[in-house]
């Protein structure tokens, strides 16, 4: 290998390493439940070097020309004359090896075999001119956003073109050139860790796993430590750990979903899996999720014990001194607490009597649920988390009997000892919590309690999320490990939305594609709306302040390499976000012949009107065959989004990358301007990425425009420099009452992307009033 990590992990470079005291696994698979083991082991001390190609294959890969033509039933002579120009076999029965299947032939096999009508390049001013209009995010500022210069534009020619047209780019060159690494549909600035990860942890969204050690159904389903691994290497931060207690004569803990028939796994060997894959992925914290059920002294100490060998000084058992556990005092960000790992347990307090609890059923499920199938009333499910509002309306059954209240205070301690930040609190209401005003406190909801609480008290449930934490789980008739709609309590602000990882539902592949952002971190900022202590963000609002809903158009032109089958297909395009945004969705009709190697679609665009909170919204792309089968799909965060002509690679069910199977489409996102104002002059066309000068000759500006005129002339996007509006609102008013708009005489000024949000809001008022 020659990959930096790998040759340090085995320390490949130094030739004292003694190689038969180490062996390589390789873990493989399109999801985290089915996967295959791989084990590697030097036979001898001395290995052939890296790069060594004398090295016995014991595979040979070859590329069968039988499985082309099925493709192609009915154009087997276009394949027979697409192989003949890239000097390929032809015979239906040939071998191709990879090493004469190069990427140029393959390129010459593809140009030839879709038919590509013979056209005469394209210019340079031609090239230029679709670049800068049509490949070009309209909104973007073109001060602080350049648009392409020449020697730019002759740069990307000389790479993308094969022929020897000096200056011109030909259709294969644009071909090459919208396959290119310059036309990803994704900003690739997103894919890095791009957000601030300075803010306290509850300012962010955190990827979370419900019932981790599970591989398959919650009443028999087997449990394993390898889920643990595979959850951490996804980028997830919060696992689940249901413990129990242990039986003689080991009395080891273990876990599993209690009263059911999973399987058990040892308490210590999930602790050493999280050690081991913890960070790999992420640097940032890692919260273990606590269902406590061990009521014995003795193991609740083996347990802590654990935790502190193990993990070291990775645990934090302390909190920091720049942030104590005290009412009102924020706790610190995922910077501050990289590469640590903190327990959510609950935490003992100082009164000596305390009750012994018997395990209990799933609460939130008991209050709002029926009961689960081929469950026993008994099944417990954050039997630690219990919110005060369902204890007090349980029925009688629940009533708790009579423990050793020593032996529980003392296993208290041992636990309590590791728990810090994030200490589970009984939830009795909004304003009690307002009033203890804990930022570590976290409260945990059953799926359909946490609905309930959202479509009553949306605002409130927001500003709950904006101070401390809540953590969402599934119901507890999911016997299934079926998910539900992670979206609506993402809209609310909930942090920790705790989803089956064991199951690539919906809900988990629009979790997987979301969380595939900012370095895969984990970690996800909110929206300022839902952060600001200023600010009250209700998500079923049909308007905004500050924020300028968008408007998104999707043509899909045609799809390659969508199933090696002879099928008809069809593409569905859908819009996830907030409860006011479009809802509905949109679908191609199925192609006219059954060609699902390059069909092709000529349909009027889908238009997606009015987006509210664009940064809190995701297109959705699904591609199906004629009879309902799935054959991948896409997830795109549209903030993320990039506009003009895009290949969009598409996703398998369990989100892993198709090889090929792609969508060809011109998208375009702009800002929603409403229909009575479509055609406004050139002072009603804001944009949120930067207003232009919109004093445009011989445009009549009456009193009404003075504002506007005022705002448009900021410049938004990076903060250089903080200004207060109403400075500039003062300072120009006279200039707009004697009808002197010279762009030359104001000053323009740098400001922050949430003040033009502002101005922008206030100017769309004016022009509606």
């Amino acid at each position: 290998s020659q990959h930096p990590k790998v040759r340090n992990v085995f320390n490949l470079d130094f030739p004292d390493s003694n190689h038969l005291s180490k062996s390589i696994t390789i873990v493989t698979g399109m999801d985290m439940v089915n996967l295959t083991y791989y084990n590697f082991f030097a036979s001898k001390e001395k290995i052939t070097p890296v790069g060594d190609h004398s090295l016995p294959s014991q595979y040979s890969v070859v590329v069968v020309l039988l499985s082309i033509y099925k493709m192609f039933p009915a154009d087997k002579k276009r394949v027979e004359s697409a192989l003949a120009a890239a000097h390929l076999p032809k015979g239906k029965y040939d071998t191709i090896k990879p090493d004469v299947f190069t990427e140029a032939a393959f390129k010459i096999f593809l140009m030839n075999l879709f038919f590509l009508a013979p056209s005469l390049p394209s210019t340079g001013d031609i090239f230029t001119k679709f670049l800068n209009e049509k490949q070009r995010d309209s909104r973007l500022n073109e001060e602080l956003f350049p648009r392409l210069r020449a020697d730019q534009i002759k740069a990307l020619i000389e790479k993308y073109e094969p022929g020897s047209n000096k200056g011109q780019i030909s259709p294969e060159g644009l071909m090459f050139y919208l396959m290119g690494s310059e036309t990803s549909i994704i900003i690739q600035d997103r894919l890095a860790t791009c957000n601030d990860m300075t803010q306290p942890i509850p300012h962010y969204f955190i990827k979370s796993s419900h019932n981790t050690y599970l591989t398959a159904g919650q009443f028999s389903g087997v449990s394993t430590p390898e889920m643990y691994r595979q959850c951490l290497l996804s980028g997830c931060r919060c696992l689940e750990l249901d413990c129990w207690k242990g039986k003689p004569p080991d009395e080891e803990p273990y876990i599993t979903h209690g009263f059911t028939m999973t399987t058990e796994i040892l308490f210590k060997d999930v602790i050493e899996a999280i050690n081991e894959s913890a960070f790999k992925t992420s640097p940032f914290p890692v919260v273990l999720s606590f269902e406590n059920h061990v009521d014995s002294v003795k193991q609740q100490e083996k347990m802590a014990n654990y935790c502190r060998t193990i993990f070291g000084d990775a645990l934090l058992t302390e909190p920091l001194e720049k942030y104590p556990l005290k009412p009102g005092q924020q706790i610190p960000s995922p910077s501050e607490l990289m590469g640590k790992i903190l327990i959510k347990n609950k935490k003992g307090h100082d009164k000596p009597a305390i009750v012994e609890q018997a395990p209990l059923p799933e609460v939130g499920d008991a209050a709002t649920d029926p009961a689960a199938p081929g469950a026993p009333p008994e099944a417990p499910s954050e039997a630690v988390d219990l919110s005060d509002d369902v204890l007090l309306s349980s029925p009688p059954l629940l009533s708790l009997p009579q423990g050793t209240a020593g032996q529980e205070v003392t296993a208290y301690e041992a636990m309590s000892s590791i728990v810090n930040y994030i200490q589970p609190n009984k939830f009795m209401s909004f304003e009690n919590s307002k009033k203890k005003n804990k930022s570590y406190g976290i409260s945990s909801f059953v799926e359909t309690k946490g609905e309930a609480m959202i479509a009553k008290s949306a605002v409130e449930f927001v500003e709950y999320n904006r101070r401390q934490m809540s953590r969402i789980y599934p119901k507890g008739t999911r016997m299934d490990s079926s998910n539900y709609n992670p979206q609506p309590f993402w809209n609310a602000g909930c942090q920790f939305v705790a989803l089956n990882y064991q199951t690539m539902d919906f809900p988990m592949q629009l979790n997987m594609a979301l969380f595939e952002y900012n370095g895969r971190s984990g970690y996800l900022l909110k929206h300022d709306v839902m952060r600001r202590s200023d600010k009250k963000f209700d998500p079923f609002c049909e308007r905004i302040d500050t924020i300028i809903a968008n408007t998104l158009s999707i043509k899909i032109y045609s799809g390659q390499f969508l199933s090696d089958k002879s099928v008809k297909t069809g593409v569905e395009a859908e819009i996830i976000g907030l409860p006011g945004d479009p809802k509905k969705k949109f679908r191609t009709k199925w192609t006219a012949t059954a060609n699902a190697i390059n069909p092709v679609w000529n349909e009027e665009p889908f238009v997606f009107e009015k987006i509210l909170l664009p940064e809190m919204a995701s297109l959705r792309l699904v591609v199906h065959e004629e009879n309902g089968k799935f054959l991948g799909h896409r997830i795109l965060p549209l903030d993320a989004i990039q506009s003009g002509f895009q290949h969009i690679a598409l996703r398998s069910e369990g989100n892993m990358v198709l090889t090929l199977p792609a969508l060809f489409v011109y998208i375009e996102i702009k800002d929603y301007i409403p229909a009575a104002f479509a055609g406004a002059p050139p002072v009603c066309s804001v944009s949120p990425r930067g207003a232009r000068p919109l004093l445009e000759p011989g445009c009549v500006y009456g009193p009404n425009h003075v504002e506007m005129l005022v705002y448009l002339n900021m410049i938004d996007q990076h903060t250089l420099k903080h200004t207060h509006t109403h400075t500039h609102t003062d300072a120009h008013k006279h200039h707009t009452h004697t009808h002197t708009h010279k762009h030359t005489e104001w000053q323009t000024e740098y400001i922050s992307h949430s003040t033009i949000k502002i101005i922008k809001y206030q100017l769309y008022i004016l022009i509606q009033e």
